[in-house]
């Protein structure tokens, strides 16, 4: 990919310390990733699990008493991993795996201090997919494509990579295609909706008889706006702990910019977050986007959001969004799809079980002929993929576990506990396709829809663009700019990074 070209001649120190800066504001901890209810945690139908472990054992015995140490973020498919898919491995193979989970901010930042200082504290990392350019730019990672071809006694039958979707081809080498991560998840961020409200007649007659037009989950911005203002009035009229929406607004946290440049701008038709990628120019008047008038009417349609969103919008990452919709705290909301499956149908952690919906977002005219097209995207296709750092002492076995962790037989139970799919084959497996049923059709929206969105843009500078942009953002949020401002001001400070880095000038 040519926007990789410039990135070795970057200054590696100043690359880690703006990396580090960005990832270290607090995060909230995530919710406890427990598999669904009524969840069969034994591992199916893997060899595994059904007692078929010999070639496992065998390619194994060297390594056998060997501890692989990997990181991850603490989400419902990385629970799933440390709970079962690791035991699983270690009894198969007698290969120990000690797996943290942490908070998105610390996952960062110890898997990055370790490959930059050489350590090799971790043997596996979780890579997410907006940060693979910066992590293959930096050699970071091990050739898994080459690491296979070296040990050809350790390619397990079970292990193909042709079996994967599409979303594979974010963690090859966009030059060579040789494969650096193995996918353990894969989701889009979806519109949750209640659906005892929006299917209640009362509650359809009042709204109808107020806005003129019947109530419907939201295609179009100024549907989902009178929505939200129905239904947040709705809850204030009934003594309701309920709201119109919920908001990713955390005024000092990542994740309230990239609700906004991954869920909310794309609907109005502004895409890679403003930024041309010929020129690496993010203003208007210098052929971007960024501070264009429609992202202007997006980021003022997201700040009035904020008028009809819980209290908690402004202290909100992803997990507290998550929490507040199964709390019943909202009745749409955009939600990242790893949580549908929990907050459908685990009555311990849910107040809406049974009655959760799933959507697209509202979209501007344009916008789905723009995607359908591949000209455009919807919203944002998440997810990551577990390497090896280049700085492993333990790179056998690591591909061991990576091969294990990307067996078809593992991913229903993986699929439904974590809402991810990293293969065709499982959309059609009974479990999956039951799970569909309880979440009213999230995999097969995900199935179905998610060509229509996309993950993050190819930029070998990622966190260290967002950090520029992260302070406009927040003011915005905590109402010391105005719409116009922040992105006249954000824009100016993305291109002033790009510069420094070496791109754009």
């Amino acid at each position: 990919m040519s926007s990789r070209r410039l990135l070795p001649l970057l200054v590696p120190l100043m690359i880690v310390s703006m990396i580090l800066a960005a990832c270290s504001a607090p995060a909230a901890p995530a919710p406890t990733a427990e598999p669904a209810a009524g969840t069969d945690t034994s591992g199916g139908d893997s060899a595994a699990a059904s007692g078929d472990t010999s070639w496992w054992s065998e390619a194994a015995a060297p390594y056998a008493g060997v501890t692989l140490r990997g990181v991850s973020e603490s989400t419902p498919a990385s629970r799933y991993v440390e709970e079962v898919l690791a035991p699983m491995f270690t009894e198969a193979t007698g290969i120990n795996v000690e797996f943290e989970v942490t908070s998105w901010d610390e996952m960062y930042q110890k898997a990055i201090q370790d490959m930059e200082a050489n350590t090799g504290i971790y043997d596996f990392v979780y890579i997410e997919q907006d940060i693979i350019y910066t992590y293959l730019g930096r050699d970071f990672l091990t050739n898994l494509t080459q690491l296979m071809a070296d040990n050809e006694n350790l390619a397990s039958p079970d292990f193909d990579v042709n079996n994967f979707t599409s979303f594979i081809d974010n963690f090859k080498d966009p030059e060579t295609g040789d494969l650096y991560g193995v996918p353990m998840e894969a989701f889009i961020k979806i519109n949750l909706y209640r659906t005892d409200l929006f299917d209640d007649p009362d509650i359809q007659a009042a709204f109808e008889a107020e806005y003129g037009y019947p109530l419907s989950v939201a295609t179009t911005h100024e549907q989902y706006r009178d929505n939200a203002e129905f239904f947040t009035a709705y809850g204030e009229e009934n003594d309701m702990d309920l709201w119109g929406t919920t908001v990713q607004g955390h005024t000092g946290h990542p994740s309230a910019t990239y609700e906004f440049v991954e869920s909310i701008a794309p609907t109005y038709g502004v895409y890679n977050w403003g930024v041309n990628l010929d020129t690496w120019k993010a203003c208007v008047d210098n052929g971007g986007e960024m501070n264009s008038d429609t992202a202007k009417e997006a980021l003022n349609f997201w700040l009035d959001m904020l008028n009809y969103a819980p209290p908690e919008a402004t202290s909100s990452t992803w997990d507290e969004v998550a929490a507040s919709f199964a709390a019943g705290r909202a009745a749409q909301g955009w939600v990242y799809g790893e949580n549908a499956t929990w907050i459908a149908t685990d009555t311990d952690r849910s107040a809406v079980v049974g009655n959760v919906g799933v959507a697209r977002s509202p979209l501007s005219d344009g916008v789905l002929e723009e995607a359908e097209s591949g000209e455009g995207y919807i919203g944002y296709y998440d997810g990551g993929a577990f390497g090896v750092p280049h700085s492993s002492r333990n790179k056998e076995a690591a591909l061991l576990w990576l091969e294990f962790i990307g067996q078809e037989s593992v991913q229903a139970d993986w699929a439904v506990a974590g809402s991810r799919i990293v293969m065709n084959s499982t959309f059609d497996d009974p479990k999956v396709q039951e799970a569909d049923v309880a979440t009213n059709g999230y995999y097969t929206m995900l199935k179905d829809d998610g060509p229509l969105y996309r993950g993050a843009p190819p930029f070998p500078f990622h966190n260290t663009l967002r950090e520029s942009m992260d302070p406009f953002f927040w003011q915005a949020l905590a109402g010391e700019l105005t719409a116009e401002e922040a992105l006249d001001q954000a824009c100016a400070a993305a291109e002033a990074a790009m510069v420094q880095l070496g791109y754009g000038e």
